[in-house]
């Protein structure tokens, strides 16, 4: 038990790790870089040129590591693994898009929602394949499940792309979402072992491909992860979530991913219905709290500790 759960987290970040000067040099001779927009956080400016993409490292380390345990007969993963991949590819044409091919506007809003739906349809067929049913666990219940009925096909595409937005929202300073996904993937790693539902490798695999990228993206950052990393990691806590019947979960352990989402939602609602009008400082929500004059570190430390603090909580009764 402990080797299916400490393996894939050495294999991981060794592949994640090692290929960390290669993509630097890769992304900078492309001019793949990030761009800092002027009316932004001003201390942000300074990051303007940094490369981006880094979060093909991250995809590096789960697919190897993944493929490995998938190849000794861990299919359970593959569901994860799909929607990883998937979230990731499609963050990786809008990153290469936007940085490489310099277009602006990267994927329009249209395709990229369609492809959404497209990785999530499939997710959703994988699941049924596997025999996953679509009640969900109850926090603080002991186990109990609760049916939805025909509302749970339309649940899961709202929790997906929902999901995956909100990691991708958190993706704003240096370590920040790669640092609260290794304390909530650790809290899907550990639920796994304790229900037996077999999607160890793929926590693992993610923890580990998290601390190598995070050797290169820790401030000051050396590389972003951008939505290849981001969209990503959500693909996978959205996939973990649901193969542990525990998308209901996502909203205690995400914490972090719902504030910033909400953030946003209620700032741009707030704005339009008040012709201008703000509640926050600026949004997603660490950026607030960079303007009342929070470091970045402070930021990154302040949210992981929250993270983890709501993991044990989900874990009650578990």
């Amino acid at each position: 038990m402990a080797i299916s759960m400490i393996l894939p987290v050495l294999i991981s970040f060794a592949v994640s790790a090692v290929s960390g000067p290669v993509v630097i040099r890769r992304m900078t001779a492309l001019k793949a870089s990030n761009t800092e927009r002027k009316e932004g956080v001003q201390s942000h400016l300074k990051k303007a040129g940094t490369p981006t993409m880094g979060g093909i490292m991250i995809l590096a380390g789960i697919l190897v590591t993944c493929v490995i345990y998938i190849a000794l007969g861990d299919t359970k993963i593959l569901p994860v693994l799909v929607l990883t991949a998937g979230f990731g590819a499609i963050g990786l044409i809008d990153d290469y898009l936007k940085v490489a091919k310099h277009n602006s506007d990267g994927l329009l809003p249209w395709q990229k929602l369609l492809l959404q739906f497209a990785v999530t349809f499939i997710f959703w067929l994988l699941l049924d394949h596997a025999g996953v049913s679509l009640m969900m666990r109850v926090p603080f219940t002991g186990g109990k499940m609760c049916d939805i009925g025909y509302f749970a096909v339309p649940f899961l595409f709202i929790v997906v792309l929902a999901t995956v937005n909100g990691v991708n929202f958190t993706d704003g300073i240096d370590g920040l979402a790669g640092t609260v996904t290794i304390v909530t993937a650790s809290f899907f790693l550990i639920s796994s072992s304790l229900i037996r539902a077999g999607i160890e490798p793929a926590a693992g695999a993610v923890i580990g491909a998290l601390m190598g990228f995070l050797i290169y993206n820790a401030f000051p950052a050396k590389i972003f992860m951008g939505d290849t990393g981001s969209l990503a990691l959500g693909g996978f806590v959205a996939g973990a979530a649901y193969m542990l019947q525990m998308p209901l979960y996502i909203l205690i352990v995400g914490f972090i991913y719902a504030l910033e989402l909400v953030s946003v939602v209620l700032q741009v609602t707030y704005f339009k219905a008040t012709h201008g009008k703000r509640i926050f400082k600026m949004t997603p929500i660490h950026h607030h709290f960079e303007l009342c004059g929070w470091s970045e570190t402070r930021i990154v430390a302040i949210f992981s500790i929250i993270t983890g603090i709501a993991a044990l909580l989900a874990m009650i009764r578990l």
